[in-house]
């Protein structure tokens, strides 16, 4: 599995993210994650639209329940147009909980505990914390399964660009 050293910070700390760098045209990659109700997901059982995925390290942090929050808001005016998804390494229950504490509607919650197969392929899990966590990350892959947009947050403490992602996410649901 490849490695890429140094290609975040946590905090100023650097960070080796497994998994490749993905950019705009890549293929999306496929993935096994969790929902709520502990039904497998994978890339082609996500709808053919639009789709956004929300990548974060924890929901039970404050930069994590800001950027939830902030593309639920975003993303609740386009309706069925897109697929909005929130990806942790949070149990299932933890996201649930979240969710529904926080009135979350429009994003839905995969947990990546399964087999941290969303952090490998897309380039997104820590390696070498006392339990692993994904970086923060922002990907749109359009209806044919293509990367459109892809941001690797330099700094994990850090939000993503809303307005970038929220541009290319309106740009493929047409």
């Amino acid at each position: 599995m490849q490695k890429r050293p140094n290609a975040a910070t946590f905090k100023g700390s650097p960070l080796t993210l497994v998994g490749p760098q993905l950019k705009p045209g890549d293929k999306a990659p496929d993935f096994v994650c969790l929902t709520g109700g502990l039904e497998k997901v994978t890339l082609a059982n996500t709808p053919a639209k639009a789709r956004l995925f929300s990548v974060v390290p924890s929901l039970d942090t404050p930069v994590c329940s800001i950027q939830t929050k902030k593309f639920n808001d975003a993303l609740g005016a386009l309706k069925d147009k897109v697929a909005c998804y929130t990806v942790s390494l949070d149990l299932p229950f933890a996201q649930k909980r979240f969710c529904g504490s926080e009135n979350i509607t429009t994003m839905q919650t995969l947990s990546d505990v399964h087999n941290h197969s969303f952090g490998e392929h897309y380039g997104t899990l820590i390696e070498g914390l006392p339990l692993p966590l994904l970086s923060r990350a922002v990907f749109v892959v359009d209806k044919d399964g293509k990367i459109a947009y892809a941001q690797y947050v330099p700094e994990v403490a850090s939000e993503p660009n809303y307005d970038a992602a929220l541009a290319a996410v309106k740009a493929v649901a047409g």
